[in-house]
């Protein structure tokens, strides 16, 4: 919003009129401190925006690090040599053939 020198000096006349000239500069230095905490608030709410803003970026920044170093750590070779040279664990041990095997029950052909 801009207003023109007419707009501000019929402001002038009327304030001047409506409070005297003896108080004009007492509501000039109380217009002024206003401004002054006026924009002080705002360069802290932007700052606080900023922050805010900014802090995700880097949180996001971090969570690509972190699986960065994962994957530096990571060898698939690891887990293909496992399964070629693997150890014949309990669940892969022969089976018995019901023709070798005593205890079964039913038909067999020997």
């Amino acid at each position: 919003m801009e207003l023109s020198i007419g707009e501000m000096a019929l402001i002038a006349i009327a304030i001047v009129v409506l409070f005297g000239p003896d108080k004009l500069p007492q509501i000039a230095r109380d217009l002024g401190a206003g401004v002054r905490k006026m924009r002080g608030a705002v360069e802290d709410i932007k700052g606080e925006i900023l922050k805010e803003t900014d802090n995700p970026l880097s949180e996001i920044k971090r969570e690509i690090e972190k699986v960065k170093d994962a994957a530096k750590d990571f060898d698939p070779t690891k887990i293909i040599e496992k399964d070629i040279i693997k150890e014949p664990s309990i669940e892969e041990t022969p089976k018995v053939k019901p023709a070798d095997d005593d205890s079964h029950e039913g038909p067999v052909s020997r």
